[in-house]
Order: C-alpha cells, then structure tokens, then sequence
C-alpha cells in the first residue's frame, strides 16, 4: 500500500471504491470534505443504502433514491441548513469537466464514479506495479 493508494474489493469480487477516499471521517461541519467523497463515506454505509445506494452489475454506478435526504445529509456535514438537492446537483455537475463523474443517460439520479481518473489525481506518481493493488 505504497502512497496509500490501495482499492478496496468488494465481497462479489469486483472493483468497488479506491481505498484513499476512505480516510478517517471529517468532523461534522468540516469545509476539508469533498462533495465525492461523502458520497462514497454514504454508499459505504449500510444505514443509508435506502438513501443512496450501489447499482448492481454496474462498476462505479450509484444511484441516488432519495435526493431531498442525501442534500439535507450533505448541508448538514457542511453546515449548510439551506441545502436542497437542486444545488447539490449542481455541485456534482462541476466534477462531469474533471471527469471524475458523470450522470448516467436514461436513468434519473444515476450517476456513475470514474475511479481510475479519481487515482490518477489523487496518486499521481501511481505505478499498478508497484503502488496499488487490486
């Protein structure tokens, strides 16, 4: 685990979340935090899976079955009351240019993470040979 930069698999055996994003949890109200990566602190949680949840069969893919309540959770992590799901999407629509996600055509709430190019900016000496395993 060189650099930190391990991948985590999940039970099935496939690729599910680079390892690095799961650093210990910011404090409630902490500006540090990054909107991807409450996502993945939620998906990781068996307690928000009605919220938020993995699509299966589908690498990377989420889908988001209660917006109001993943918005109202992210303006509370941000201390930001006023949050509802129309600015949070917005803020995710700043990572579709950094191609760190995209939403899913066809499917509303569907949106699908980019791991390989949330690695390369996050570890960008990463060497598969030598710095992360998967």
């Amino acid at each position: 685990q060189a650099g930190g930069c391990s991948v985590a698999v999940c039970p099935k055996g496939w690729l599910a979340f680079p390892n690095w994003a799961y650093k210990a949890e910011s404090s409630p109200g902490s500006r540090q935090i990054q909107l991807w990566h409450f996502i993945l602190e939620l998906l990781q949680k068996e307690e928000f899976r009605h919220v938020i949840a993995w699509q299966q069969g589908e690498y990377g893919e989420f889908v988001i079955k209660d917006p109001e309540e993943v918005a109202r959770l992210w303006g509370q992590r941000k201390c930001k009351p006023q949050m509802n799901y129309d600015k949070l999407s917005r803020a995710l629509r700043y990572y579709y240019n950094k191609h760190i996600l995209h939403k899913t055509k066809g499917k509303r709430f569907t949106y699908k993470f980019n791991f390989s190019k949330l690695i390369f900016l996050n570890c960008p000496l990463w060497d598969a040979g030598t710095q992360c395993r998967v």
